[in-house]
């Protein structure tokens, strides 16, 4: 990390990082949209404190919980500045969420406004927050708050409250709202910063949704060494193709998922390269067959980091570009200074700056750090003698579909409400897009016919309100499910070697046959 970089990376919160960089490279671009529009560093900061202005003259003011829906766009990043000017606490919600969980995260926050993008990709926003009945929803696409700065009090000082709410599934079937602070999330960025080698000369990208915290991690990197992102509202490929080229990007990703996309778009123009600037692609939040990062280096010709994270902590380890094809690999990368990894019975602990301070829930939080303050993840791996953690597996019951999590209980919840559905057991596959897909699994009701299929199990979960990411791609019918002997619980390890082998979702147990296909 450069010396200015470092001495940023020391900000107590978000704003006087925002700040520190527009007075170091005003004139430098921060943020490119991928309409074409522009923002520089002394614009970005300027324009949040107008919006900020705008929103106190609202009646935000700081600690007031202000949740927001939105979309990866300028305006995003614009209202997640004036939230951190004025020291408000915000929740930030997965644009695709819909009733269900957007209606309990705002319930659990006692949200005070909300923050929609109108109707946006044919569905309305507005509607759903009246629906739900939202206080102090306003369209932050139609016009953002406008005010007068000189009305607003002094900027927060303390880096260590908690002004961040997250959402994450976990392993329930409700999200849970995960705590952070303004140092926590400058710690998890200067970590990440810090192990991809970014420089000044560099032009990222940002295609995930800005408000996964993958999106305050990135910021924390553009303010940290002053390069610019380009911003994707709606990303897919071969379409964002030209943008990325325009654009000069040099350094791309977001999770497995991504880099399947970009190597199968390389795979229809071999020798020549599908973004000339790319150097380098990056990401986490799901796993890396080895396989597919040699092919990557192989035929895109750039290098591959892939790194370890979660809600409650952003960056846990991450691969260095200048390691081993091997470490690269098979590997999660090590540690940066600051965190500490603690294996206990084979699962991962962690304890750092960059760790949440827990839960909405106080029962949550007990229950997740141990005696010695240590993060229980759930996760399964070890360490290797150069410090390079391997992950093996996950004690969470979780699904973690193009690097978002998918909770298993709460989709069966649902299918288990089914009429024809006697037990239902969902299941994460390998997917070498997805780096998993969901799979359902269900047995037959007595006396009830047939259960669903695919297309049927799809509408009924639609209307129940799930949102779109969770939805099964592969249904399977069994006459029942494993189960071991003693407290008769489902043994879905037994599921997911029976089907993991099941490329296209066609197979079903006999007598209840009929054809699957992948949503």
């Amino acid at each position: 990390m450069t010396e200015t970089a470092h001495a940023l990376g020391a900000s107590r919160t978000l704003w006087e990082l925002i700040d520190r960089r527009a007075a170091l490279t005003p004139g430098r671009t921060a943020l490119i949209q991928d309409d074409g529009r522009r923002l520089a560093f002394g614009e970005l900061r300027d324009r949040c404190e107008r919006v900020a202005a705008g929103l106190y003259a609202l009646g935000v003011r700081p600690g007031t919980v202000v949740a927001w829906q939105l979309p990866t766009r300028i305006e995003t990043v614009l209202l997640t500045g004036a939230l951190a000017r004025i020291g408000a606490v915000q929740s930030p919600v997965i644009p695709f969420y819909r009733d269900r969980e957007v209606g309990f995260a705002l319930r659990e926050s006692k949200a005070d406004f909300f923050a929609v993008p109108g109707t946006w990709r044919g569905f309305d926003h507005g509607e759903m927050a009246r629906r739900l009945g939202a206080r102090g929803v306003f369209d932050a696409y139609a016009s953002l708050p406008d005010g007068d700065p000189a009305v607003l009090p002094p900027p927060p000082a303390d880096g260590t409250s908690v002004r961040w709410i997250y959402w994450t599934s976990g392993t329930t079937s409700d999200p849970k709202g995960v705590l952070h602070t303004d140092r926590s999330l400058i710690a998890g960025g200067s970590c990440l910063a810090h192990a991809l080698r970014l420089t000044p000369d560099d032009v990222g990208s940002i295609a995930f949704p800005f408000a996964h915290i993958g999106g305050a991690d990135y910021l924390v990197m553009l303010l940290l060494y002053g390069f610019p992102a380009v911003l994707f509202e709606k990303f897919a490929l071969p379409d964002a193709l030209e943008t990325y080229r325009r654009h000069g990007v040099t350094t791309a990703g977001g999770s497995t998922a991504f880099y399947a996309m970009f190597l199968a778009e390389q795979r229809k123009q071999p020798g020549e390269p599908v973004v000339p600037s790319l150097r380098l692609l990056a990401g986490g939040g799901a796993a890396k067959p080895p396989e597919l990062y040699h092919a990557i280096v192989r035929e895109m010709g750039v290098q591959l980091t892939h790194g370890y994270g979660m809600t409650e902590v952003p960056m846990i380890t991450m691969g260095d570009p200048d390691d081993t094809p091997e470490n690269l690999a098979t590997t999660e990368g090590r540690p940066p200074e600051g965190m500490e990894i603690r294996i206990v019975d084979g699962e991962v602990r962690l304890r750092g700056e960059a760790v949440c301070r827990g839960y909405l829930d106080p029962a949550q939080t007990a229950a997740v750090f141990d005696p010695d303050g240590f993060l229980i993840t759930g996760d399964l791996g070890h360490l290797t003698e150069s410090g390079h953690l391997v992950l093996t597996g996950r004690l969470k019951d979780v699904i973690i579909r193009k690097g978002e999590n998918v909770s298993a209980k709460e989709i069966e919840d649902l299918l288990h409400e089914h009429p024809a559905v006697g037990e239902a057991a969902v299941i994460g596959l390998p997917d070498p897009e997805r780096g998993e897909r969901v799979c359902a699994v269900l047995t037959p009701r007595p006396g009830a016919g047939a259960p669903p299929g695919l297309a049927d199990v799809t509408s009924y979960l639609r209307k129940a309100g799930l949102a779109v990411h969770k939805l099964p791609e592969q249904v399977e019918v069994m006459e029942t499910l494993p189960r071991n002997e003693t407290l008769r619980k489902v043994l879905k390890y037994k599921l997911r070697e029976r089907f993991s082998s099941t490329s296209a979702p066609l197979r079903s147990e006999k007598p209840h046959a009929h054809r699957r296909t992948r949503s």
